[in-house]
Parts: structure tokens; sequence; C-alpha cells
């Protein structure tokens, strides 16, 4: 079976939707993670009561179990208890909720990195630990965990395309739904491989033009 570009000129609208929706689900739970991240990571350094424990359970719940089941879990799971999600919305929650429980210990991480010097200065000149974190504490550990944050969205990016496996129609669902009824494997799964590759490298480019810009203060 030789490649044939008439059929994926065929394809090209269809393809591209779910391309378009491939983005929207990542982009959606990029920002809904990383802020659940922030969050998190807050609440575990300043040792909230009770809010400490449970991110604490919810990173170690979400990264000891596979996506693909927690994706399951939302979609087919929640309904039993009253809540039913669209498929959309049911692929960006399990998204989020992987993604943000990485990020959690990302920017955990950047605010363990931060020189104890300045949280005593902090201390000293009077600010609490919220306007610490604030003002000080997440700026930098931000900074210092960008790269970390951008391997979780990575990942992200790429594990988007379970959503499919609940019906979902992002590019990975529609390559694979022509797949079943075409027979046409080699230039949907090419399709596949370049669409992900460029989002991968667009994004990579983004963080690194954001990473440029924050590291600006630093340089000499």
């Amino acid at each position: 079976m030789e490649f044939d570009i008439g059929y994926l000129v065929q394809q090209m609208p269809a393809l591209r939707a779910g391309f378009l929706l491939t983005i929207q689900i990542s982009a959606i739970a990029m920002v809904l993670s990383v802020l659940i991240g922030l969050f998190g990571a807050s609440m575990r350094v300043m040792r909230v009561p009770v809010l400490s424990q449970v991110f604490a359970a919810y990173v170690e719940f979400i990264r000891n179990t596979p996506l693909l089941v927690q994706l399951f879990f939302v979609f087919f799971g929640l309904p039993a208890i009253g809540l039913t999600l669209s498929l959309f919305w049911s692929g960006v929650l399990a998204l989020t909720l992987w993604a943000g429980a990485f990020q959690t210990e990302n920017v955990r991480g950047g605010l363990a990195a931060v020189a104890p010097g300045l949280r005593e200065a902090a201390r000293a000149l009077g600010l609490t630990r919220g306007q610490y974190l604030r003002k000080i504490g997440l700026p930098l550990a931000v900074r210092t965990g960008l790269p970390s944050m951008l391997n979780t969205c990575v990942s992200l990016v790429k594990n988007s395309a379970y959503v499919s496996a609940i019906g979902l129609r992002d590019l990975a669902g529609v390559a694979f739904d022509r797949i079943a009824s075409d027979f046409r494997a080699f230039e949907m799964l090419a399709v596949l491989l370049v669409g992900y590759l460029v989002l991968v490298l667009s994004l990579s480019a983004a963080v690194r033009v954001i990473e440029h810009h924050l590291q600006r203060p630093f340089r000499a």
C-alpha cells in the first residue's frame, strides 16, 4: 500500500478539527494543572492542617495509578454518584488532575530550592508566610522549576491522546476512527506523529521564550 497524499487531503478538515480540539483540551488542562500545582505546593509547604494531608494523598494517588484508569473513572465512574460530565470536560478533568499532581511536586521542589536566607529575610521584614509565598517563594520556585513544569506539560500534550479512548474526537480519535473505517494506518499514524511533534516543539519554543524573559533580571 502506497502513501496516499490525496487521501490525507480529503481527511484534512476532520484532522484539523481534531488537532484544534487537542490544543484546546491541552491548553485548558495545562492552565488548571499549574493553578493546582501552585496552590497544592503552597498548602504542603505551609503545612496547612487538613489541606496539606489532602494534597499529599492526592499526589500519591495520582502518581501511583494509571492515567487511563483515572480517565475511565471520571467518565464512567462519576455518573454512578450523580456527577455526569461531557466527553470534553471528562477529558479535561482527568488530564488536569493527572498533571496537577505532578505540578504540585514540581513547584514544591522549586520552593525547596529557594535559599533559606530569603525566608529568614522575609520573616525579619515582618512578611507573613502567605506574603512570602506570593512575593518571593512562588516566583522563584516557578523560575527554578520551569524545566520540570515544561516536562509535565509536554507529557500532558502527549497523554491527551488517551481521551480518544472515551470517544472524544481529538487528533488521535479522528485518526483511529479513520484507521478502523478506511484501513489507512500508515497515513493516519504519520499524521499523528507529525501533529504531536509540532505541538510539543511549539510548546518547548514558547517556554524557552518565557524562561529567557524570567532569567533576564538575573543575568549580568
